[in-house]
């Protein structure tokens, strides 16, 4: 039997704003090609199953499961991740509103939430709180019990973290 090749790939793509050309695997998912080609650990392996949402990043400005996109399906396109969220080393106003409400516990659930809440943000200028429930319902957390989460988007929503 003939031992099976690996197959490289090569994309072009924008990742937080900046242009990039990555050489991966073409069997690896996009959260893969960011953690592991790209070292933008940011992102989390949750459940690799589309069901917890730690790997939530915004691709053309929508929010994915980036565990469930090939590298393959990226070339050409945006994608924002966590690190990205930062403009000019200033926190975004999400992140500020979780570091001092307490939006999380053991911060591996926080960067798919923050992702989330970025798009949500981007879709509804002032979101209410029927629409950050909505927004968020993908994404898992096994420690907050939600209650700081959606309290430090509520506050950045009325820009007061």
């Amino acid at each position: 039997m003939q031992a099976l090749q690996k197959q490289s790939s090569h994309i072009a793509l924008s990742v937080n704003n900046e242009r990039t050309e990555v050489l991966f695997d073409s069997y690896k998912t996009l959260l893969e090609v960011l953690r592991e080609d790209l070292q933008l650990t940011g992102t989390k392996h949750g459940c690799e199953l589309g069901e917890c949402g730690a790997c939530t990043v915004l691709l053309d400005g929508e929010p994915v499961l980036s565990c469930l996109v090939l590298g393959l399906a990226c070339d050409g396109r945006s994608v924002i991740t966590v690190e990205g969220l930062a403009e000019e080393n200033r926190l975004h106003s999400l992140q500020e509103a979780f570091a001092t409400l307490g939006g999380s516990q053991c911060g591996y659930c926080t960067p798919g939430f923050l992702m989330a809440a970025k798009a949500l943000f981007d879709k509804h200028e002032r979101p209410t709180k029927a629409q950050i429930r909505e927004g968020l319902s993908g994404n898992l957390c096994r420690c907050t019990g939600y209650l700081g989460i959606y309290a430090a988007v509520e506050d950045a929503v009325a820009g007061t973290p």
